[in-house]
């Protein structure tokens, strides 16, 4: 029989959170027909979004959808900075009491980036 863990469980809810991360296209987006290349590339991201920050409710930025369409369907960046923060819902008929947002950060090289936490 196993012993049953004892501690502190730590769920979403307690932790509003600000991360910066860089996620990587090329892997999700490698093989698939150009028409579709940019719209997996958003669902990607927010499958990233959701494993990471362990909500259901992913929000994309506008700057976030026009840098990724910004070359066109079939050009999507091989990698991109995004920044993700989880936040309440303070809207009351709300499934999920938390959600992410994820904006855009522009980088000039992606060289000896990390992950980092951000105080807002």
């Amino acid at each position: 029989m196993s012993k049953a863990k004892t501690g502190i469980k730590r769920s979403a809810l307690s932790e509003v959170v600000t991360r910066e991360h860089t996620i990587h296209l090329h892997k999700s987006v490698f093989g698939t027909s150009f028409r579709k290349r940019t719209p997996r590339a958003v669902k990607a991201i927010r499958e990233f979004a959701q494993k990471t920050m362990g909500t259901k409710d992913v929000r994309i930025d506008s700057q976030l959808n026009k840098a990724l369409w910004a070359r066109g369907v079939k050009a999507v960046p091989h990698r991109i900075r995004v920044r993700l923060s989880r936040r309440r819902n303070d809207s009351e008929d709300a499934a999920e009491k938390l959600y992410t947002y994820v904006t855009y950060v522009p980088v000039a090289d992606f060289n000896g980036l990390q992950t980092q936490t951000v105080d807002e």
